[in-house]
């Protein structure tokens, strides 16, 4: 049955720092109970309708998977397996879904098919990615610092790349949560200005410090975290040449990574193109912490799920 109220799961900046900590605090639980192979049916009975319009390996494992941990039930629903973009609107597919689902992922290019749907659906709607931002990988990234690293306080996290969605995403986590960022990208390719300014207020509140600088060699100095990501998502392989040039010198690699702190980790969300952004050596490396960031996807979405649906 459709809920009468509800709560989605849209953009980092829309919870409070009490509320992304207990996101985080539910997903270490989970993931304690999961390894001792101990989930708990939290779920049981409900389905999550998955739209997909971009492909993607991580997103659909990680929430089909826990979905199965949890007790319920996903369904994959490509561009191919409903009518939405041929024909039928959001707004339909919304108020049709939401009478047969418990909750809504969405994984979508344009950021504004996610409002429409968390708007018109009667359900949660959680947002898988879009071009604006990747709010599900943001809170796991944050989660993965927290269990590598124990804490956020005095934290230094360098992102050197692409000023994308997933930017978006960081920033606003990282100024709610108290951690100082900065982000290195080319002079062409700056996160949204509006996000910026967002999350400068965030950062003050919290007593932290965001930072946009162009070299990447200065930015990465005494770095706890170095993240990155492919220089052209999915959407843009037209630019990808372009972008080979643009990006050149921002390759992640063993001679960028000995500027950072000894003890640094290198997290990547996946999926790198070795060779481009990083190298394998760093990637594969004793710093690198991707992998377990891989598996966190589903840990942290599981406690996004419970939150959201039970």
């Amino acid at each position: 049955m459709p809920q009468k109220t509800k709560k989605d799961f849209i953009a980092i900046s829309d919870f409070s720092k009490k509320e992304l900590l207990s996101f985080l605090e539910l997903a270490k639980k989970l993931k304690k109970a999961h390894r001792k192979g101990k989930d708990k049916p939290l779920l049981r009975g409900k389905s999550l309708g998955m739209i997909f319009q971009k492909s993607s390996t991580r997103t659909r494992v990680s929430f089909e998977s826990g979905m199965i941990q949890l007790g319920g039930h996903a369904l994959f629903l490509s561009s191919n397996d409903i009518q939405i973009g041929r024909g039928e609107t959001i707004a339909d597919t919304a108020r049709v879904l939401s009478r047969y689902v418990d909750g809504i992922m969405a994984r979508t290019y344009k950021h504004q098919d996610v409002l429409d749907l968390a708007k018109y659906a009667t359900v949660p709607v959680i947002n898988g990615l879009t071009d604006f931002n990747h709010p599900c990988q943001a809170l796991t990234d944050v989660f993965t610092v927290l269990e590598k690293k124990t804490s956020f306080r005095k934290l230094k996290f360098v992102y050197i790349g692409d000023g994308n969605n997933m930017v978006h995403s960081l920033l606003s986590a990282c100024s709610k949560l108290g951690i100082n960022i900065v982000v290195c990208t080319p002079p062409n390719y700056k996160p949204s200005n509006e996000v910026v300014e967002e999350a400068k207020k965030y950062a003050q509140k919290n007593n932290s410090s965001i930072s946009l600088v162009e070299e990447p060699w200065g930015a990465i100095k005494d770095a706890d975290v170095v993240y990155t990501d492919t220089w052209a998502s999915m959407g843009q392989e037209a630019e990808h040449e372009k972008r080979l040039v643009a990006f050149r010198n921002y390759q992640i690699d063993k001679d960028l990574v000995k500027h950072a702190k000894k003890d640094h980790i290198v997290m990547h969300c996946l999926p790198a193109h070795r060779g481009e952004e990083i190298t394998s050596d760093v990637l594969d490396g004793p710093n690198s912490v991707i992998f377990d960031q891989a598996e966190n996807r589903m840990h942290v979405q599981k406690a996004i799920l419970v939150k959201l649906m039970s």
